[in-house]
């Protein structure tokens, strides 16, 4: 009988040491990424969008992925600069992510929930999350208005 208690001690003690750490409880204010959906906009046929979703699935992010052949027509749509566009366009809480935005700085952006219309990175620079292989490019991820105004959110 007093190992049984002992170890329902050392369970409980073990289990509240979890909840303090991992701040279990009480609700997050900031969704962890396995809590996040991310809606992707992309082509059917590109290998660069099917990578990048595989680094958000990677990083603990839930995806919805939506292939349409009128991408041009979405980014319009959903309100992405022109000067800003890459391949794949995602809306996540709110936000558009537009081209290889790293896990990392969405998972940023989500805590910080700046007053932005999202983050880009244009273009398709080697090295980006999606776009690995035998070189690298240094890029920025940049953040939008509505407007289309841009700061520079991070530089790698």
């Amino acid at each position: 009988m007093r190992k049984d208690l002992r170890n329902t001690f050392a369970l409980g003690a073990a289990l509240f040491a979890l909840t303090l750490t991992t701040g279990a409880a009480a609700p997050s204010v900031n969704p962890a990424p396995e809590q996040t959906r991310i809606t992707v906009y992309k082509d059917p046929s590109c290998g660069c969008c099917k990578n990048w979703i595989e680094h958000l699935l990677k990083h603990g992010y839930r995806v919805d992925a939506k292939d349409t052949p009128a991408m041009a027509d979405v980014k319009r749509a959903l309100g992405v600069p022109e000067a800003l566009t890459s391949c794949h366009t995602a809306v996540v809480n709110g936000y558009l992510i537009e081209g290889h935005v790293p896990a990392a700085d969405i998972a940023r952006l989500l805590k910080q929930k700046p007053k932005i219309a999202g983050l880009a990175v244009p273009g398709m620079p080697m090295g980006a999350p999606g776009m690995e292989g035998p070189t690298s490019q240094h890029y920025q991820v940049l953040s939008f208005d509505k407007s289309g105004k841009t700061k520079v959110f991070a530089t790698y």
